[in-house]
């Protein structure tokens, strides 16, 4: 059996912590602050494609990763007996105008040429329970999901502990070392490299009590609201690149709030049940940062999530873990370290 040791337990470092006891290795994932501590300790958890549009290999790979959830979501939770909160519960979001419905028109051709049948986009009327649409119309896909993220967070651990591995505050590592730390991480990759390789932006986000399990996901430019299955809906989120606290909440959110209830009226009556703010890792490519850490024999960098973090790690753990216990270097340009 070969060790390995993961630094940082949010989504990243859990997910490859669970993908490396899944193939037998001895895992333990070292966090000082504990699970979910950083970023991805959130509320929101959309698990939400690009739009098929302007097609890159990035967006090419978020596709793989969406495809790639259910199942590895599955077995996480059967491995550890704890829910994630997945759901494939879809997205809608309103058409403000006839430009914009032309354009989501457009994206349903796009999506039936690029999904590879994994989801569609429709363009239709809105119904009871939508959201507020001007144009009376709304654009509707089944392949977005959602995941609870500090549930999902729960899940890993138990899995992981269920195959005998080990989650905990400290402990000397054994075997090859992955950093997965966050926005932290990234600076201290930066220092040591002499190189922009990215950098923390602030995120605030809420929970409301209300129950709506299986509606889809709502979206609007810079807002998400995703109803989960334990009766809350998740609202979310600013991006602030100048704060004094990564973890104190703002009027940012309270104006974040009414847009959702401008957005899903039904939202006015619910009453806020958590507030969150958080530092998430941007890295300077705007997308992972995956590989060897340059002139660091036996350790590894599992970086830069920002806010795909939920949607990537399944994916992302897989071709990690090929890396650090079998040696094969399967990782994509766009997400490499270099």
């Amino acid at each position: 059996m070969q060790d390995i040791t993961v630094m940082g337990a949010g989504i990243f470092g859990l997910s490859l912590g669970w993908e490396a006891a899944r193939r037998g290795a001895r895992v333990q994932v070292i966090d000082p602050a504990g699970p979910g501590a950083g970023a991805s300790g959130g509320l929101v958890g959309a698990l939400a494609p690009h739009a098929p549009e302007a097609w890159t290999p990035a967006k090419a790979l978020q596709l793989q990763a969406l495809m790639l959830a259910p199942d590895w979501w599955a077995g996480v939770e059967a491995a550890g007996g704890l829910s994630a909160g997945f759901g494939r519960t879809g997205r809608v979001q309103p058409l403000p105008d006839a430009r914009a419905v032309a354009q989501a028109r457009a994206r349903a051709e796009g999506a039936a040429a690029l999904w590879q049948g994994a989801g569609h986009w429709q363009v239709r009327p809105a119904q009871a329970g939508d959201p507020v649409s001007p144009s009376g119309l709304v654009a509707e896909d089944t392949l977005s999901a959602r995941l609870h993220p500090r549930r999902a967070l729960a899940a890993l651990v138990a899995a992981i502990r269920a195959r005998g591995g080990v989650v905990a505050q400290d402990g000397p590592a054994k075997g090859p070392v992955v950093w997965a730390t966050g926005a932290a991480g990234l600076r201290d990759l930066g220092a040591a490299l002499g190189r922009d390789v990215g950098r923390g932006e602030k995120g605030q986000a809420l929970a409301l009590r209300h129950a709506a399990p299986e509606a889809p996901q709502l979206y609007a430019p810079g807002l998400h609201v995703v109803p989960h299955a334990d009766g809350t809906v998740a609202v979310g989120s600013t991006s602030e690149r100048d704060y004094d606290r990564p973890d104190s909440t703002d009027a940012q959110l309270d104006a974040l709030h009414a847009r959702a209830v401008a957005l899903w009226p039904v939202l006015a009556a619910a009453p806020v049940v958590a507030r969150w703010a958080g530092e998430r890792p941007r890295s300077a490519s705007r997308t992972l940062v995956l590989g060897a850490w340059p002139g660091r024999p036996g350790h590894y960098v599992a970086n830069g999530g920002f806010k795909t973090g939920f949607a990537m790690a399944p994916l992302a753990a897989q071709l990690m873990a090929d890396l650090v216990l079998d040696g094969r270097d399967a990782l994509p340009a766009p997400w490499r370290l270099g």
